[in-house]
């Protein structure tokens, strides 16, 4: 971008930036010092399991709705047309699925971290295998959300890089560490509010500065940028109908049935019933923050601004110009969702390292010396994730493709695994070799690596289902923990 076309922050911006990463610090630091102060794992970690379905159903949005989200979808919907709107179609089973079948299950065990389960369901190398994909797709994942923002924001103000990835990480490290997940929670409810006045407040002043929605309408209409259904049933076809309807399905299972940054959410309800409500509250935010997302990329493409991975932030700074303050709003609406997803992942990250690596090899450890690990666990995933802004500062890709196939490619196989164990009875710890040996082998299919990104989650969950219960059936009985049987039986009254 050409320096002279780069826009200025007023004082008023820097201060309202500022006000939201000292609100968000000031939470962690109210829940240090009131209430059990953070002094045990079960507080620091699981928020005493004390949480209203409210703040847990805005959390499980704010931890979704990243900043890759709010400027990849107006990107997308720029330049590829309405088409990706199709995925809330996936929202309604994404979200009921979880509530009446994995949620059941996962709370009545009263687990701490989600993969647990898999050594209860299969055995402990299957739940240490979950435990390090995930930590492998959140390490990776937090670093792009931490820098997406940064990035964007210096090439369209000239707004320090490295210092707004440094006040970021530091901040949420901060509240985070100080706060554990009561703190993680409040400031998601907060720093949703601001992503929905920040995105609200551009549609607004777009609506009174194109000349009305109608005028906005005949601009995208003669653009030729609202898409049609496209029920094109081909699965190489970048976004269909069936690419995003229901490829989007699995991929929701993946992130809401399954992640231990979601699943830990509901854990943390005081109840079954309330974490069932979150999810159910969850589902009308999460089609108003995508359609806003839309709506804003249809407002850039009326102005016509160049097609590049700043775009949404130019198109904001340069529509919001006029107005002290608003630039500032978009610009912490940003932050926030980038503040409420890494800080869901420091926790999360700290929780399965915890429960998963550290307590089985040091049973005897206290209760006081076990919560200052996990602190430290926190603290530390906080430092790395500055460290993986470093690395995704050296690729140049699109931001939500590369969330989106992460997620995809990583989370359908651990889908995989949960449904096999929850739905297949007969299925056996044997499967984990086999699959990992399966999935190493190149198959030559060029046609088959053409396969669009939206059906990763749903291939790989049903590759994992399928090889594991042909190789339970080849190795004989299945070994069963009966209690965990039992006790999904009960739940659906097989």
């Amino acid at each position: 971008m050409d320096p002279s076309d780069q826009k200025h922050f007023t004082a008023v911006d820097y201060v309202i930036f500022a006000v939201l990463l000292a609100a968000s610090m000031g939470i962690g630091l109210y829940h240090a010092l009131s209430g059990g102060r953070q002094r045990t794992t079960q507080e620091f970690l699981m928020a005493d399991r004390s949480m209203s379905c409210l703040p847990v159903s805005l959390s499980l949005i704010a931890s979704f709705q990243s900043a890759v989200a709010i400027i990849g979808v107006p990107a997308e919907i720029y330049t590829h047309g309405t088409q990706y709107w199709f995925i809330g179609c996936a929202y309604f089973l994404g979200l009921l699925i979880p509530a009446h079948v994995f949620i059941p299950v996962l709370y009545k065990l009263r687990l701490s971290s989600t993969y647990e389960y898999l050594e209860l369901r299969f055995s402990k190398a299957v739940r240490i295998c979950g435990t390090l994909t995930f930590i492998f797709q959140t390490v990776v994942y937090m670093g792009v959300c931490v820098y997406t923002p940064a990035f964007a924001l210096n090439a369209v103000t000239g707004f320090e890089l490295w210092g707004a990835v440094l006040a970021t990480g530091l901040a949420c490290t901060l509240y985070t560490t100080m706060g554990g997940l009561k703190a993680v929670i409040w400031t998601d409810v907060f720093q949703t509010a601001v992503m929905f006045a920040g995105q609200l407040a551009v549609i607004v002043v777009g609506v009174n500065q194109t000349g009305g929605a109608s005028e906005v309408w005949r601009k995208v209409w003669e653009g030729n940028r609202i898409s049609a259904l496209n029920l094109n049933p081909d699965p190489t076809e970048r976004h269909t109908f069936w690419t995003l309807g229901v490829g989007g399905v699995f991929l929701m299972l993946s992130l809401y049935g399954v992640n231990q940054a979601q699943v830990q959410r509901y854990l943390s309800a005081r109840t079954e019933k309330e974490a069932v409500r979150s999810c159910y509250m969850a589902f009308p935010s999460l089609q108003l923050s995508l359609a806003l997302s839309c709506v804003m990329g249809l407002y850039a493409n009326t102005l016509h601004f160049g097609c590049f991975p700043q775009m949404v932030i130019y198109f904001v700074m340069d529509m919001l110009e006029g107005f002290p303050g608003l630039p500032g709003l978009f610009v912490a609406c940003l932050f926030s969702a980038a503040l409420s997803t890494i800080s869901s992942a420091f926790n999360s990250l700290a929780t399965v390292t915890m429960e998963d690596l550290v307590k089985p090899h040091v049973p005897a450890m206290t209760e006081a010396r076990a919560t200052l690990v996990s602190k430290a666990l926190a603290m530390s995933y906080g430092l790395l994730c500055l460290a993986m802004a470093y690395l995704t500062h050296l690729m140049d890709v699109s931001v939500l493709n590369v969330a989106l196939k992460l997620f995809g490619m990583v989370g359908g196989p651990v889908l995989g695994l949960f449904c096999l164990g929850m739905f297949f009875p007969w299925a056996n710890p044997t499967v984990i070799n086999h699959l990992s040996l399966s999935f190493s082998k190149p198959s030559g299919l060029n046609r088959f690596y053409s396969l669009s990104y939206m059906w990763y989650s749903a291939f790989s969950c049903f590759a994992v289902i399928l090889i594991g219960l042909i190789i339970s059936f080849l190795t004989g009985e299945p070994i069963l923990t009966v209690h965990v049987l039992s006790l999904f039986h009960n739940t659906f009254d097989f």
